[in-house]
């Protein structure tokens, strides 16, 4: 990299908030999806909107690439650094600006953790989407991810209560998308950018819708003999009327794993279903013992009520338990992020049990049941050769069984670099192009977060009727921002 150009990052951040040694630069070489490793030529941590805006605008006159990380923890890639480029780390920038709950709004910063949302404005309100990594995970990475969370079948997720963002383009130019109002008039560009995994620009200041706190919460582990039997059971509590707040599913395997870490005391059946209800006492209750009813009669002879707070949050831990209690079962593991319709989970699962006895590899199956959102973890041993790629392989036929199944590459952990190979099983290259015009007008030059998300390399030069105009001039409203 050129010198001039970390003098200028150096004056914007400060000597002490830039890294160009090797020795600093490796925590930030991969994110949590650790199969994939690249080393920025700096990593720079700005303190504000300003710094951002100063640091992606010398990156931009320089002609270098940027991309934007929060905590790091994202699972498909997406905040992988590009060698010889630099790494815009947003960690700094984890204040909340504004709580406003007689409006339901509060507004933070990208660097700002998931967790840390809810109990700045609890216990009257909370945000409902609720990663598994949401004690560490920021709100920045949440929006570029458009993540979701236990509670998204309820709930919905983070496109669902962001409703605005100030926003600095690939050339260090400030937008402001949005505001207070969920609904705008005028091109959805809030959704546009929710879920664009950083390649239109990175939120600087991001407002959030928060909710009313439920006025009761019960909750249930309910144990089945097969996940064909449990899966039944969540097709009937949802074909009943029911809407629960939480519906997830784990496979013996992920039991097995987080009960080392959990230490909840849980049967190691073939299927453990976590559901939880909340809203009105009086629904709560008659909703929960048709729940309760629907397990038994779908073949569970072991339902446990949580009687308390504590209880609760018990099957909880073992619930967000299963991504990190894997290590205690495999050195290494590799998790997929796959979606198919409720009604076909028996056959998918059969599917991938099979394709693990074929691959002689360990998969172990945690997912949000209720919208069939799969989370399968496939386990191998780093260190033994060609491994790696044996699982890397066998994650990728299981994405297929997502699809030939009617389903989707990528529920809420983004395309990144992991499955950007597969978008073409989803998209025609018409789709692809259309995409690719929306990227280049925000994004003329290419330079946000470059190799993600989009399956061949793609210049914007080469998109067929591309206009190299202002994004906002692109869009036709320009007046209005």
């Amino acid at each position: 990299m050129d010198g001039r150009l970390v003098a200028e990052l150096t004056r914007i951040v400060g000597e002490e908030w830039i890294y160009t040694a090797e020795h600093q630069l490796r925590t930030y070489e991969s994110d949590g999806l650790l199969q994939y490793h690249a080393s920025p030529a700096a990593a720079v941590l700005p303190n504000s909107t300003e710094q951002v805006r100063a640091v992606v605008a010398a990156c931009s006159a320089a002609g270098v690439p940027w991309v934007a990380r929060g905590a790091g923890s994202g699972l498909s890639g997406g905040a992988l650094p590009v060698e010889d480029g630099v790494l815009v780390v947003l960690s700094r920038m984890k204040r909340i600006l504004e709580i406003d709950l007689d409006n339901g709004r509060v507004c933070v910063e990208p660097g700002v953790t998931n967790a840390n949302v809810s109990a700045a404005v609890g216990p009257a309100f909370f945000y409902p989407p609720d990663p598994s990594s949401q004690i560490v995970c920021s709100i920045g990475g949440n929006v570029a991810e458009n993540s979701g969370g236990a509670h998204c079948f309820k709930y919905g997720f983070t496109t669902n209560y962001v409703t605005g963002l100030e926003i600095v383009l690939g050339d260090g130019e400030l937008i402001t998308v949005g505001g207070y109002e969920l609904d705008s008039p005028g091109y959805d560009l809030l959704g546009a950018f929710v879920g664009s995994e950083g390649t239109l620009g990175v939120a600087t200041k991001i407002w959030l819708r928060v909710v009313p706190s439920p006025e009761t919460v019960k909750t249930l582990v309910a144990f089945f003999d097969s996940t064909q039997a449990a899966g039944e059971a969540v097709s009937e509590i949802v074909q009943g009327g029911v809407v629960p707040g939480a519906i997830e599913m784990m496979d013996a395997r992920a039991i097995e794993a987080s009960e080392q870490m959990g230490h909840a005391g849980w049967s190691t059946r073939a299927a453990a279903l976590l559901v939880e209800l909340d809203g009105s006492q009086h629904e709560c209750e008659a909703r929960f013992d048709e729940v309760v009813a629907i397990c038994e009669r779908c073949g569970s002879d072991d339902v446990r009520i949580a009687r308390d707070e504590p209880e609760r949050q018990v099957f909880w831990k073992m619930r967000k338990a299963a991504f990190p209690a894997m290590g205690r079962i495999s050195p290494n593991y590799f998790v997929q992020d796959g979606v198919i319709p409720r009604t076909k989970l028996p056959e998918v699962l059969e599917r991938i049990e099979t394709l693990a006895k074929e691959y002689d590899m360990i998969v172990a199956n945690v997912f949000h049941a209720g919208d069939g959102n799969l989370h399968p973890l496939v386990c191998y041993d780093g260190r033994k050769p060609g491994d790696a790629e044996k699982a890397e392989e066998l994650s990728g036929l299981i994405i297929d069984a997502c699809l030939d199944a009617g389903g989707s590459i990528t529920g809420e952990h983004g395309v990144g670099i992991d499955k950007k190979k597969h978008m073409p099983k989803m998209f025609a290259e018409e789709d692809l192009d259309a995409f690719q015009r929306l990227r280049c007008s925000f994004d003329p030059a290419g330079l946000a977060n470059p190799g993600k998300l989009m399956p061949t390399p793609r210049l914007c030069g080469e998109v067929p009727g591309h206009y190299r105009e202002h994004p906002l001039e692109a869009a036709g409203l320009a007046e209005r921002f």
